[in-house]
């Protein structure tokens, strides 16, 4: 089974990882999105101070992220793939934004570019590889939001990855609800967190809800389906694990899990 590109965001992109685009980003996103070595003082520009976040999602030109990403769908397909994230420096962002912002580029054509401030890191724009000009935000789509402490939380659109009609043309959620706002919450530091790449100590947890509401079945009716993200950010690494769960249950309905795992980076 073949899925179509998306959060984020945050990763993304969002946040998270997961955006609103076509592929899970990593908030940028971000879809995430939105939307990733150790122990660097990443100070932007040349300020002498670190920024909130930016250890936890490096910006900085050099880095590559590689990830196995595996969807599991309620009908019992199971889809695996390899997912590549760069960094690219900054860029100018003329006749679009002012100023410069920081670009990521994944392997399948989906280009982010983020921010990071007091306030956190977040992404400003993007561009799928089917437009001519990357575009702008119509807001701040944070990937890791100030205060870096348990109970920090933000909002951001997002929409559903997996979440698909059983009988109807298009198939996927995401083309009638494109835009499904989130809720995301730091929820737990100090965590260990185990991947194919390694071991990581002093990461960040960071959890998304939200709700799409939709026709289940004649029985049940219209039922709200919950959409729920987790993403572990780890010191100098960045994202390292992302979870993406859609559950249907619906004999109208299909819907699935997916799962980033970070495998190498640099």
């Amino acid at each position: 089974m073949k899925h179509s590109k998306p959060v984020r965001g945050a990763l993304w992109t969002p946040t998270g990882a997961l955006g609103s685009d076509r592929r899970p980003m990593v908030r940028a996103a971000a879809g995430v999105v939105l939307g990733l070595s150790v122990g660097w003082a990443l100070a932007l520009g040349g300020c002498s101070r670190e920024e909130p976040g930016r250890s936890y999602f490096p910006l900085e030109a050099g880095h590559e992220w590689t990830y196995r990403e595996r969807t599991e769908m309620e009908s019992g397909t199971v889809d695996t793939r390899t997912l590549t994230m760069r960094t690219m420096g900054e860029d100018a962002l003329s006749g679009v934004l002012d100023g410069t912002a920081w670009r990521r580029r994944s392997d399948d054509g989906l280009d982010y570019w983020l921010r990071s401030d007091d306030t956190g890191v977040y992404r400003v724009a993007s561009k799928t590889d089917v437009q001519d000009q990357p575009q702008a935000d119509p807001e701040r789509r944070y990937v890791l939001k100030a205060p870096l402490q348990v109970g920090t939380q933000w909002t951001a659109d997002s929409t559903a990855y997996l979440l698909r009609r059983n009988n109807e043309f298009p198939p996927e959620i995401r083309h009638s609800h494109p835009r499904i706002r989130m809720t995301y919450t730091l929820d737990a530091l100090q965590q260990r967190v185990r991947t194919a790449a390694g071991d990581f100590d002093g990461c960040l947890r960071v959890t998304g809800q939200g709700t799409v509401r939709l026709f289940a079945d004649p029985v049940v009716g219209w039922k709200d389906m919950p959409l729920t993200t987790t993403e572990w950010y780890c010191p100098g690494a960045g994202l390292v694990r992302l979870e993406r769960r859609e559950p249907a249950q619906s004999a109208f309905l299909t819907g699935g899990t997916l799962t980033l795992e970070l495998t190498s980076w640099q």
